[in-house]
């Protein structure tokens, strides 16, 4: 079974919560793996299990990169927000190289997650 990681930037929380429930069906075959706050609101709106880690800021950006390189995550869905700024950015260019470098799957917007989760 895929296992695929579901990270949102604070502006884009509701944006992944709204793809998640229009891509319910398809989501509920693979496990989930979220950030704190973006793994509940998507647990709380959409009732998939969702495994949580630590909220980006507090450590879960950096605990998915971690599973990453452990090879316990094949797809990365990260909603972020590239104007924002982010106390925590270099964590998140962390994470964002990690996948890159393992080769894993990523998308970093609504239309690219759209197309991933069609190919899987």
């Amino acid at each position: 079974m895929k296992k695929i990681a579901l990270i949102a930037h604070d502006n884009l929380k509701q944006t992944m919560v709204e793809w998640v429930k229009t891509h319910r069906q398809k989501l509920s075959t693979f496990e989930l793996y979220a950030t704190g706050t973006t793994g509940q609101r998507i647990e709380d709106s959409s009732k998939l299990p969702v495994k949580k880690y630590k909220s980006g800021p507090l450590g879960g950006d950096q605990q998915i990169g971690a599973a990453i390189a452990e090879g316990r995550i094949d797809v990365v869905i990260f909603f972020w927000d590239p104007m924002a700024p982010h106390p925590h950015d270099v964590d998140v260019k962390a994470l964002l190289r990690i996948a890159v470098v393992y080769d894993v799957p990523m998308a970093c917007n609504k239309a690219s997650a759209d197309l991933l989760i069609q190919s899987l």
